[in-house]
C-alpha cells in the first residue's frame, strides 16, 4: 500500500498522536466506572482478539478458540475493574510502561501493516548496501570511555584520548566478524550507521563501555539484487521506518510538555 504524501506531513502525526492517546485512555470501552457491573464484548473487541491471535501464531482462530480469547478477555475485564475500585492503578509502573507501550504500538502500527512497493525498497536497499551485502569491511580508529558523559565530552577534540582498555585503537579492512569478535554486534550495528570520512563520531556503546569513532573506510562487497532479497529488505524497511514514527511522534508530543527534571 502507497501511503498519499500528506500522511508524512508532522501535524497529521500529531493529530494521530492526540487520537492515539484518546483510544489509549478509552481503550477499555467508555472511561471505566469502577462502580459498575456491566461488561460489553463488541464484534470490534472480537475482531481485536482474533486479530491479536492471527498475528501471533499467523492463522485464524477457530470459533472455540475465539470463545477462549472473550472469555479471557472478559477475565481481564472483570479483575481490572475489581483493581481500578481498590485504586491499585495508583504509582504502578507496570501499567504505566504498558500503557507507554501501546502507545508506541499505535504510533508505529501503520508502518507495520503497510507493504512498501519495489521502488522504495530499491532505494532503500541503494541506501543501506552494507545491510545486505553478504561481506563489508571497516577501516576506523576508536578511543574508549567508561563513563557516557566523559566521551562525550571528548568529542568535540580533533584528537580525543581515550582512556586505558585492551581494545585495539584501529583497526584496518576489518570483517564484519572480526569486528562483532572485538567490540560487539551493537558496535557493529553502529559501524553501519556511522558517517564515513567526517571525523569523530559517537559516543557509540558497546559492551565494554563507550566509544568515540572515526569510520575512514566501509567497503561493501556485492549487494543481491532487490528480487532474491525482497522480504529481509522490506523486514528492515519496516522495522526502521516502525521506530522512525514512534519516536517522530515521542518528540512532537514531548514538545508539547513544559518539564522540569530537579537536579
Amino acid at each position: 500500500m502507497t501511503l498519499p504524501g500528506w500522511t508524512r506531513e508532522p501535524l497529521v502525526h500529531f493529530l494521530a498522536a492526540g487520537a492515539a492517546i484518546w483510544f489509549v485512555l478509552s481503550w477499555q470501552g467508555e472511561p471505566v466506572d469502577p462502580a459498575s457491573r456491566a461488561i460489553t464484548v463488541t464484534q470490534e473487541d472480537r475482531a481485536r482478539l482474533a486479530l491479536q491471535w492471527e498475528r501471533t501464531l499467523q492463522r485464524a482462530p477457530t470459533d472455540a478458540e475465539l470463545d477462549g480469547l472473550t472469555e479471557q478477555f472478559i477475565r481481564e475485564e472483570v479483575l481490572y475493574r475489581e483493581a481500578l475500585r481498590l485504586g491499585l492503578d495508583q504509582d504502578d509502573a507496570v501499567l504505566r510502561k504498558r500503557l507507554a507501550g501501546k502507545m508506541d504500538y499505535l504510533a508505529a502500527s501503520m508502518a507495520e501493516t503497510a507493504s512498501a512497493p519495489d521502488t522504495t525498497l530499491q532505494q532503500w536497499l541503494d541506501t543501506h548496501p552494507e545491510r545486505f551485502a553478504p561481506e563489508v569491511r571497516y577501516s576506523f580508529d576508536q578511543r574508549w570511555f567508561a563513563e557516557q558523559d566523559t566521551a562525550r565530552r571528548a568529542l568535540p577534540s580533533p584528537d580525543p584520548r581515550g582512556e586505558a582498555i585492551s581494545l585495539p585503537p584501529a583497526m584496518e579492512g576489518a570483517s564484519r566478524r572480526e569486528v562483532d569478535e572485538r567490540f560487539g554486534e551493537a558496535f557493529r550495528t553502529a559501524l553501519d550507521a556511522a558517517p564515513v570520512g567526517q571525523g569523530w563520531h559517537g559516543p557509540v556503546a558497546s559492551g565494554f563501555g563507550w566509544h568515540l569513532v572515526q569510520l575512514r573506510a566501509r567497503e561493501t562487497g556485492e549487494v543481491p539484487p532487490l528480487a532474491e532479497i525482497r522480504d529481509r529488505v522490506e523486514a528492515d524497511w519496516r522495522t526502521a521506518t516502525s521506530a522512525a514514527r514512534k519516536e517522530e511522534a515521542y518528540r512532537l508530543l514531548r514538545d508539547s510538555y513544559r518539564i522540569t527534571v530537579a537536579r
